[in-house]
């Protein structure tokens, strides 16, 4: 009786043991600040169409930082930003279908979403800027090509 005991007891030590070990050498994730840009009624109360302004935010780094930084564009304003001014003008429910960067131009596909119900110059000025600003803030980024499901003629057209 005293042997299966001592032998549960090691047992038990030595799975403790391997949990710990296996737990201490799982590096931790890493995350990298991105700027996302929105409109801002307190920065820019006159609202001028094209003029955005920066939030910080918290992503895994990847090798698809771009990405990350438009999907957090795409999730809009937290309620704290909201509480400072910022707002977005990028309709909920857009959806990314593919982003390249080649050359120096990124070239984002979105779903039909971003261009529904969306009608005069000033909005698609606004949805625009924060497209192009939150992308152009990566080094490998001069330009910015945007299309949906594959369109590029009158996209974001008031």
């Amino acid at each position: 009786m005293k042997k299966i005991l001592i032998i549960l007891v090691l047992l038990v030590v030595v799975l403790t043991a391997a949990v710990i070990l296996i737990q201490g050498n799982n590096p931790k994730e890493e995350f990298v600040t991105v700027k996302v840009f929105f409109n801002n009624t307190k920065l820019d109360p006159e609202f001028s169409c094209n003029k955005v302004f920066p939030v910080e935010r918290r992503v895994p780094k990847s090798s698809e930082i771009e990405r990350s930084a438009l999907i957090e564009l795409l999730n809009g304003p937290t309620q704290g930003e909201i509480g400072q001014g910022f707002f977005t003008s990028i309709n909920s429910g857009v959806e990314i279908n593919r982003l390249s960067i080649v050359g120096g131009k990124a070239i984002i596909d979105f779903n039909e979403r971003l261009d529904a119900e969306v009608g005069g110059s000033c909005r698609v000025a606004a949805i625009r800027a924060q497209i192009v600003e939150t992308l152009k803030q990566f080094p490998g980024v001069k330009d910015v090509i945007i299309s949906i499901n594959g369109r590029t003629e009158d996209i974001l057209q008031p």
